[in-house]
């Protein structure tokens, strides 16, 4: 029985990545993508404004000279095997696309719940290779896309180019007011991230009473104006990183499982990131293994997204876990 556990793939369109490896040129973006998706990956993350601590953020029109390229490149190629049934009119709808191979006669369930659970009926395979057991509403799909971005105007034009798609917030509406009525308007699935302050200040603002606490009222909150501007299909991603202590890190994996509470599949992104490769003494290049194991620790505490940069080991540490989960 499949757990639902769900990858997205980084791609960075900035030179300033903390990851090298994740930087790319937009004319490469539908390259890497598809070996994403064809690696394991539900969804494919782009990212034109770093949000690395101490960042300083590019202008408005800077986001969208880099994104734009990619977005258009990606907008006039439908991927094989690709479902053109999105209710978007435009050109690229076919990028929501259903992520299982068929076993059966391919028919699609009666009802389904949208709660980021895989576009997989019952019996099919799932993109790591686990038996599928979730259902969906009729005429609605998970985006192969998201877009990593604070900006409600980025979002804007990004629906004009391609259509639906996901957007991943770092300040979960916080930076921009017209965020989640724009999010709301479109319809769109959103991640809400745990966060204080801006990238260039965030650092300066961890000190918390009780840190889980402050970051299951925070999410509560949030739900409430995420209901307010039409929002359904959100996750929480607690922030790894963000607004954090290297030992406050460590504390939130350590009581991940304290999200379970907000009844939503939790995300997590701790891909090659400092809380691991300051402890060890390494670089970010030479973190791939101990992230691993970071992310089963993850997923063994609830976790059920997992956003990465490397997607083939990521897959590989989902069908362990699955596997052992089935003991």
């Amino acid at each position: 029985m499949s757990a639902n556990v769900h990858i997205m793939g980084i791609v960075n369109l900035t030179e300033d990545s903390f990851y090298a490896g994740s930087r790319t040129a937009a004319a490469d973006v539908l390259a890497r993508a598809r070996q994403m998706w064809a690696d394991g990956a539900t969804v494919v993350d782009l990212g034109a404004c770093s949000t690395r601590p101490g960042a300083s953020q590019p202008s408005l029109e800077e986001e969208w000279a880099r994104l734009e390229p990619a977005l258009r490149e990606m907008a006039g190629n439908c991927l094989p095997g690709n479902s053109v049934r999105s209710a978007h009119s435009g050109p690229s709808h076919c990028l929501s696309r259903p992520l299982c191979e068929r076993t059966s006669n391919g028919s699609l369930p009666a009802s389904w719940d949208f709660r980021f659970s895989p576009y997989c009926p019952p019996g099919d395979i799932g993109p790591h290779g686990a038996m599928c057991g979730g259902a969906h509403v009729p005429g609605r799909q998970l985006p192969a896309i998201s877009i990593d971005t604070y900006r409600s105007e980025i979002v804007r034009r990004a629906y004009e180019v391609m259509g639906p798609f996901m957007v991943n917030d770092i300040s979960a509406g916080q930076l921009d007011p017209e965020m989640l009525p724009t999010v709301g308007r479109l319809g769109l699935p959103y991640v809400a991230m745990h966060m204080r302050g801006t990238p260039e200040t965030m650092q300066q603002f961890t000190q918390y009473e009780d840190l889980m606490e402050d970051i299951k009222a925070y999410f509560r909150n949030f739900a409430l104006k995420a209901a307010d501007a039409g929002i359904a299909d959100w996750l929480p991603d607690p922030g790894f990183g963000f607004s954090k202590t290297l030992e406050q890190n460590w504390e939130l994996l350590r009581r991940l499982d304290e999200l379970q509470e907000l009844d939503r599949p939790v995300l997590v992104g701790v891909s090659r990131k400092s809380m691991i490769y300051k402890v060890l003494g390494i670089s970010p290049e030479e973190a791939m293994p101990a992230t691993q194991v970071v992310q089963y620790a993850a997923l063994e505490r609830g976790a059920r997204w997992l956003r990465v940069h490397d997607v083939p080991e990521a897959a590989r540490t989902v069908r362990l876990w699955e596997w052992a989960e089935a003991l």
